[in-house]
């Protein structure tokens, strides 16, 4: 299948690693770059941090262009091959696009305040110290798991299947299977749950239980915070990012891959 789109105004932005400084430099005389505030769609260099760090950035500003990410960084599984041999705009005009909604999570603190972010990969509660974690595990409203002793647990989407979820023994999810992973860290009890795989229409409470004995910090992405009491997440279907991908390159494609490496 082709795909076709018309980006005429291109913006470049790269991590402040060496690889991708480099590569930014080789790309200067590429295209007639612009500031990404007039670009309809952005050439991201550097690894996956990066790239999350750029989403969000879009997220911030509510100014969210199609992203094409060159890998200059280590794993890079929401990147592209760094290739310059090709005619760069014809190459990111032929891609695959792919949309993300994220995770919308509502966060209270033991002092009663209230957080929200987004994420894009997962939203993690992890235990602050040597305690175990304890918490209830609330899923459209029913009460699933009284107490969970664990050292944290985190839900992913598809998106971020392969990142964190995947090392806690997580189920990997297809881009296009509207799930989400439910994904328990170091669990000890109840012993012989090893996590949900839930409909991404799911709304989920994590309520931490013995908060002065058993601390617990949550992170979404890239944003901790910490002595938390209540999460609830869901999807936020109002918000939609949108990552470009060469064609045989894309990230369903990954996915599927990465479930036969031994």
């Amino acid at each position: 299948m082709t795909f076709r789109h018309d980006y005429k105004h291109l913006a470049l932005v790269a991590s402040e690693g060496a690889r991708a400084q480099r590569a930014a430099q080789e790309l200067a005389d590429a295209e007639n770059w612009v500031p990404i505030e007039e670009a309809d769609a952005v050439v991201v260099l550097g690894g996956d941090g990066f790239m999350l760090h750029t989403l969000h950035q879009m997220l911030d500003s509510g100014r969210m262009l199609p992203a094409f990410g060159m890998n200059r960084g280590t794993v890079g599984f929401l990147m592209n091959r760094f290739d310059t041999s090709s005619d760069l705009r014809t190459r990111i005009n032929m891609c695959r696009s792919f949309s993300v909604s994220p995770l919308l999570m509502d966060a209270t603190t033991q002092d009663g305040r209230s957080h929200t972010f987004r994420a894009i990969n997962e939203v993690s509660l992890l235990r602050e110290t040597r305690q175990t974690a304890k918490i209830e595990v609330t899923v459209n409203g029913k009460v699933r798991i009284e107490e969970l002793f664990c050292d944290g647990i985190l839900l992913a989407t598809p998106a971020g299947s392969t990142a964190y979820n995947l090392s806690a023994n997580g189920p990997i999810l297809p881009l296009d299977s509207k799930m989400l992973a439910l994904t328990p860290i170091s669990p000890f009890r109840p012993r012989r749950w090893r996590g949900a795989i839930l409909p991404d229409f799911s709304q989920i409470e994590l309520h931490v239980l013995e908060p002065a004995k058993r601390p617990v910090a949550v992170v979404a992405d890239q944003k901790e915070l910490r002595d938390i009491a209540h999460v609830h997440l869901r999807i936020d279907p109002e918000t939609t990012l949108t990552l470009l991908f060469d064609p045989g390159h894309s990230l369903d494609e990954r996915i599927v891959t990465e479930q036969f490496i031994a």
